[in-house]
């Protein structure tokens, strides 16, 4: 007998479950989606983190390029600073446009050491910095940019106008500690100081003479070398530099551009005004290392030392005469020569001193501008007055060194001092 056959019954599911089924679909669905969307937010904040670098690598590249900018703002700001402070080194070498060359000249004697790559092909100078040879050049071309607005005056550098604008202002930063005497720049303070300090750091290779500024030692070499390139038209007399030419040509001309602040007497140089109104002020700034004397001109000091010295390096090349100045030597000489250069312009009067020009040609035109202040008596000349009120003040400054005898004129002392020359043999017969 077989086994019988398995009950085969038909599966018939459940509504429920189905339901749970649909329901648990829909959250699987539902868990996808959400899946999905955080997925999405995913790649959203990587996308926002993405952008969040890019910005940031913008603003850092804007801050790199802000202070690139601002360097290349710095980099121009030092550019200008280093012109500046070029042309302040170029005004503390040369001050005015005359001693241009020589400052220049005097930086190279004393260093002697920077590489000078800019020459120029007119005479052969050498600069270190293109800003000099530009300013060098202009010597050559006469170039003149600048122009004061308040005379007129042109200048080949800004920085020459800068300081001449002082003039004009009446501005004098720098002081003497010395004297307290007053200047416009910081190398004429410099070159004042060496006035006090006896420096001279500049020699002349021929016979040893020393100066304190440079320009004076190329001066002196001239005369060593017999050059004097310029001449006046007028009356054909040479000199060494043309600074001497142009005021030896307001003789003929009169001119007389500078006039004192305390009386209304006028000067062809601004030297000659300022001694003058030394005698308003009665400034005396130069002392002598010997002695309490003090001097109004500086000159007058270096007279005066060698009373002391002793000293008489001009010899007369005609006789054994000997001076402690040029200007006697040259003055003596004349006596010799029987050279008399200069000549009176109302007559053909002619004389070898310039001051008895002056004194002469007084009695053309019959001035007498010197006033006694003790009476009404009135002089063409103003050592004829000094002379004259010692007659009211009884001073007498000349004093014999054998007797003690004062007299109020030198050339009393001098006829009296033969009376002495006479009795000196006298008193050695009888001791």
């Amino acid at each position: 007998m077989s086994d019988p056959e398995p009950c085969r019954m038909k599966h018939t599911e459940d509504p429920e479950e189905q339901r749970d089924l649909m329901e648990v679909k829909e959250e699987s669905e539902e868990l996808s989606e959400v899946k999905e969307e955080r997925e999405e937010l995913s790649e959203v904040e990587e996308e926002s983190e993405e952008l969040s670098e890019v910005e940031e690598e913008r603003e850092e590249l804007s801050e790199v390029k802000e202070e690139s900018e601002e360097l290349s703002e710095v980099k121009e700001e030092s550019e200008e600073l280093r012109e500046v402070k070029e042309e302040s080194e170029e005004l503390s070498e040369v001050t005015e446009e005359s001693e241009e060359l020589s400052e220049v000249e005097e930086e190279h004697h004393v260093q002697q050491k920077s590489v000078k790559p800019f020459t120029c092909v007119q005479c052969g100078k050498s600069f270190t910095t293109k800003q000099h040879f530009k300013h060098h050049m202009r010597i050559h071309t006469g170039e003149k940019p600048f122009t004061c607005d308040q005379c007129g005056k042109r200048f080949s550098c800004k920085q020459y106008l800068k300081e001449h604008m002082k003039i004009h202002t009446g501005e004098k930063p720098f002081t003497c500690d010395q004297c307290g005497r007053a200047f416009l720049t910081a190398s004429h303070l410099k070159k004042h100081q060496r006035v006090h300090t006896k420096e001279k750091p500049y020699s002349c290779s021929v016979c040893g003479k020393s100066f304190s500024q440079l320009q004076n030692l190329h001066t002196h070499q001239k005369i060593h070398t017999g050059v004097r390139e310029y001449m006046c038209f007028e009356c054909e007399k040479t000199f060494i530099t043309a600074d001497n030419l142009k005021l030896h040509q307001r003789i003929h001309t009169g001119e007389k551009p500078y006039k004192c602040s305390h009386c209304d007497k006028r000067f062809s140089q601004s030297s000659h005004l300022k001694k003058h109104e030394r005698i308003h002020t009665g400034e005396k700034p130069y002392k002598c290392s010997h002695c309490d004397k003090r001097f109004s001109e500086s000159s007058s000091l270096r007279s005066h030392e060698k009373i002391h010295t002793g000293e008489k390096p001009y010899k007369c090349s005609h006789c054994d005469k000997r001076f402690s100045q040029s200007s006697h030597l040259k003055k003596h000489e004349r006596i010799h020569t029987g050279e008399k250069p200069y000549k009176c312009s109302h007559c053909d009067k002619r004389f070898s001193l310039s001051s008895n020009l002056k004194t002469h040609e007084k009695t053309h035109t019959g001035k007498k501008p010197y006033k006694c202040s003790h009476c009404d008596k009135r002089f063409s000349l103003s050592a004829h007055l000094k002379t004259h009120e010692r007659i009211h003040t009884g001073e007498k400054p000349h004093t014999c060194d054998q007797c003690g005898k004062s007299f109020s004129i030198k050339a009393n002392l001098k006829r009296h001092l033969k009376i002495h020359a006479v009795e000196k043999p006298h008193h050695r017969m009888h001791p």
